[in-house]
């Protein structure tokens, strides 16, 4: 039975509201109702045992219960039950699933060599004291040569946010998008002056120096991700809604993840480490950290 045909025998059996009652309590106390039934039902099954015929057979019919007043729900919101779960789906496949390999965007394969993010590279992060304050700076180089300028905490807290650009080449990585790590590495695209301008320009490196700023003090309350592999939904939908004007917003909240995920388990290698060399894979979508 698809689904449109189950909401529509479904409804048949919805009772009218009483005069004057919003049609949609019941079958939403109902099904917070249910809900909890479910929960009871599987409270037996734990204490009786998976084996239990009967457990099983009340697991179905509490569920099937949730099943009608979500159906009973639908209808009153005047939503159609099967776009209801198709649309979930989408939801949950940009959530969980990064993006397959086979359906990457590589933003910037039509414009110039020297304008791609390198598809590999080795860059260095060490630290140097500064001689006319003191203050401990990170210095990325590649080759040798400064990407950037040597950075501090910028910070009241010794709290190692120099290693930060580590989170721009994690995007590179991952997303194969990071206007900061296109300016670091001198690969903007300067030929479309309409891309160097709103993909790469200013107002992009300002939103991505922003979403490496917010996910920060977000991870400093999650220990640094150490031990936390998931990141709560409603924070990346504040990151994929800063980046919805840019050419990034094709990728799934997925992806943002990974590309976080990636960057701190480097970062926290640079900071136990003092730096260290770092191999960029945009191919393998990696970032690996040596001392």
């Amino acid at each position: 039975m698809d689904l449109n045909r189950y909401q529509q025998a479904a409804i048949k059996t919805l009772q009218d509201p009483a005069p004057g009652t919003d049609p949609v309590v019941v079958p939403l106390l109902g099904l917070v109702g249910e809900v909890g039934s479910l929960a009871t039902a599987y409270k037996k099954r734990l204490r009786d045992g998976p084996g239990l015929a009967s457990g099983k057979q009340h697991m179905r019919e509490e569920l099937g219960d949730v099943l009608w007043y979500v159906a009973a729900l639908a209808h009153r919101f005047d939503l159609n039950l099967e776009d209801v779960a198709a649309a979930n789906l989408v939801k949950i496949s940009d959530r969980w699933r990064p993006t397959p390999a086979a359906d990457r965007i590589v933003f910037d394969a039509h414009f110039p060599e020297g304008e791609r993010l390198p598809r590999q590279a080795t860059l260095t992060f060490a630290l140097h004291q500064r001689d006319r304050d003191g203050r401990t700076v990170a210095v990325l180089t590649r080759d040798g040569t400064p990407c950037g300028d040597p950075l501090t905490d910028a910070s009241h807290i010794d709290d190692d946010y120099r290693f930060h650009d580590i989170f721009h080449l994690a995007h590179a990585a991952v997303l194969g998008w990071s206007p900061v790590s296109r300016f670091l590495l001198g690969c903007k695209r300067k030929s479309d002056p309409k891309t160097d301008e709103a993909e790469d320009g200013g107002r992009a490196i300002a939103i991505e120096e922003g979403i490496s700023a917010l996910v920060f003090s977000y991870a400093t309350r999650h220990g640094y991700f150490e031990n936390v592999r998931h990141i709560d939904h409603e924070f990346i939908k504040t990151i994929t809604s800063m980046t919805s004007h840019l050419e990034v917003s094709v990728l799934r909240s997925a992806d943002w993840e990974q590309a976080i995920m990636t960057g701190y388990d480097a970062w926290r290698q640079l900071r136990a480490q003092g730096g260290g060399t770092v191999h960029l894979d945009l191919d393998q979508q990696t970032l690996m950290v040596e001392p």
